[in-house]
């Protein structure tokens, strides 16, 4: 019962101690985890999914933007973009442009009367689920678009100018839409820095990305995602976005990418294919903050792989690989770390890039999970579980010495023993009472002061405290990474009444996925009754599954029933 795995030559998944080779699709693919009526419902089951490009019957989503006669840009890259999203993408012309790779000579805007007869086509037809809007050249032709947009989600990437120099594309009326009509009505908003200070008539550098951003929800976005893969400022080897939503805030890195020659990679048309992958992981039923990350990921690996056309910057090229591609999946900050002290960046890259981190072992098995400090002894003595956790829910009226108690028995009995104790939460008093491994949701971690949090880096660096922490969507994950734990927990698994929450049964093939994305090991927890579903997650890539209700069954009988 090791639980060990060891990956066969053509990457599928094999048990070490028994078994035939697993087949695994090519690519994995991630589901949303949050509740949406475009995502149906994913058996916990199924060990993989389908993938996203091989649906019968993909999502719609429309693109209003102008023609790039070069074929970087545009609704050439929107149509790229789409196509590795596995999205069926209607390209509406707002505009024709003349350009090349070096600039944009002249821009010709679609009369309103042609816009609106191609929108009307398609609504009866191919009503989409989002709209995304890159060049719109004139503010009829944003008139043309709320006529026929209906409840489609809208996702706003403010073309306001060419990257590359020529021609000017948005007037004093196309602003003026963008701030009255468009902004206030986007469920994202996507522009680089020199966009954003535009659409808010700023000057440049005189407001910080973070700010930028809150103003610009404050016209009425639902989120905005300020990219930076074009800002020269931003340092550190990072390649860093600003996203502001509801569900979550804070800067999202990869590796900032350099071209053969040491010189900027070919990035044409990156902005549009960025906002295009995020419509269409919104079409998907992802939740924004997963679908900028999704978007980062594609547009990073399309931005890495971009080739030559002309004789200057060349387009990007997506591939529907990115997706399960782990050098694509970024970190992702808090919401407070609006400007990441060095220790924070250094954490980063180290992430970023793993050959500059050491492994630390963690032993794979069975993780028990008991509120009752006088059963953890109990837990690792049945010789079932490599890791015991100590989650004890405290009563503030009860005062702190009841908690301590617990925490300094369990750490007690627990001396000696092979399997490794983890106290969730209450980290302080863990350290105090000699704990040497934590546990932490994303919110216990949230809401400890920087201080605390760079107190706490410098015991696991200084003193080799160990940390794991939970994880429950795509967002979860990057933030969860963001801390370097030892290992990430991704639940919960099957329906859990556990504890109240949100997310949707993430399942086999979830789990599959974070394992190979994470770059540290994973657990599976949440709702692991059956001795088939702690198998099937260790078959699935685990670390580590997680009893809690059913951690005393197994202890007694050594196996669950089924």
């Amino acid at each position: 019962m090791n639980g060990l795995h060891e990956r066969g030559a053509h990457g599928e998944r094999r048990d070490a101690s028994s078994g035939p080779a697993v087949p695994v699709p090519s690519p994995l693919v991630p589901h949303p985890s949050l509740p949406s009526p475009w995502a149906p419902a994913i058996d916990p089951d199924l060990p993989t999914l389908a993938p996203w490009t091989d649906e019968l019957a993909p999502p719609v989503i429309w693109s209003v933007a102008g023609t790039d006669s070069g074929g970087g840009a545009g609704l050439s890259a929107d149509t790229r973009a789409a196509a590795a999203m596995g999205v069926h993408l209607c390209p509406v012309v707002a505009a024709v442009t003349a350009q090349h790779s070096l600039g944009v000579e002249a821009v010709f805007p679609l009369p309103a009367g042609q816009v609106r007869a191609q929108l009307s086509a398609l609504r009866p037809d191919l009503p989409p689920r989002v709209v995304k809007t890159g060049l719109l050249a004139s503010a009829a032709t944003v008139d043309a678009l709320m006529a026929q947009r209906g409840d489609a989600a809208l996702v706003v990437d403010p073309v306001l100018g060419a990257s590359a120099g020529g021609a000017a594309f948005c007037d004093e009326a196309l602003l003026g839409a963008y701030r009255h009509q468009l902004i206030p009505q986007a469920a994202l908003l996507t522009p680089n820095r020199r966009e954003a200070e535009r659409l808010l008539d700023v000057a440049p550098g005189r407001l910080s990305v973070p700010l930028l951003a809150e103003r610009l929800r404050a016209l009425g976005a639902a989120a905005v995602c300020i990219t930076g893969g074009d800002d020269a400022s931003q340092c550190d080897g990072l390649a860093l976005d600003w996203l502001d939503s509801p569900a979550a805030t804070g800067w999202i890195a990869l590796p900032r990418l350099s071209g053969a020659s040491g010189g900027p990679p070919h990035h044409h048309g990156t902005g549009c294919t960025f906002a295009t992958a995020a419509a269409a992981a919104l079409a998907r039923g992802f939740p924004v903050p997963d679908a900028v990350i999704l978007a980062k990921m594609l547009t990073w690996a399309a931005l890495r792989d971009g080739h030559e056309a002309g004789k200057g910057p060349g387009p990007l090229r997506p591939d529907r690989r990115f997706i399960d591609d782990a050098r694509a999946l970024p970190v992702m900050g808090f919401g407070d770390e609006v400007a990441p002290d060095r220790a924070t960046l250094r954490r980063w890259r180290d992430v970023l890039w793993p050959s500059a981190r050491k492994e630390v072992p963690f032993a794979t098995g069975l993780y028990a999970i008991t509120d009752r400090s006088e059963r953890v002894a109990a837990l690792a003595m049945s010789g079932r579980f490599s890791h015991v956790q100590l989650r004890v829910k405290h009563d503030p009226a009860s005062g702190e010495e009841p908690l301590r108690a617990a925490i300094r028995e369990a750490v007690r009995d627990m001396a000696g023993r092979t399997s490794t104790l983890w106290i969730n939460d209450h980290w302080r008093l863990a350290l105090d009472e000699g704990a040497r491994a934590l546990h932490l949701g994303q919110e216990d971690w949230g809401s400890l002061a920087r201080e605390e949090r760079a107190e706490l880096q410098d015991r696991r660096d200084r003193r080799g405290v160990r940390l794991g922490m939970s994880s429950h969507s795509l967002w979860e994950l990057c933030r969860a990474r963001s801390v370097a734990p030892d290992y990430i927990a991704c639940g919960p698994l099957w329906a859990t009444v556990t504890k109240e929450m949100p997310w949707l049964p993430q399942g086999l093939a979830q789990l599959r996925w974070w394992c190979r994305m994470a770059g540290v090991p994973v657990v599976g927890i949440g709702g692991v009754l059956r001795e088939r579903q702690w198998r099937d997650g260790l078959m699935a890539g685990a670390a580590a599954m997680c009893l809690v209700r059913a951690a005393e069954e197994m202890a007694t009988h050594g196996c669950l029933s089924d």
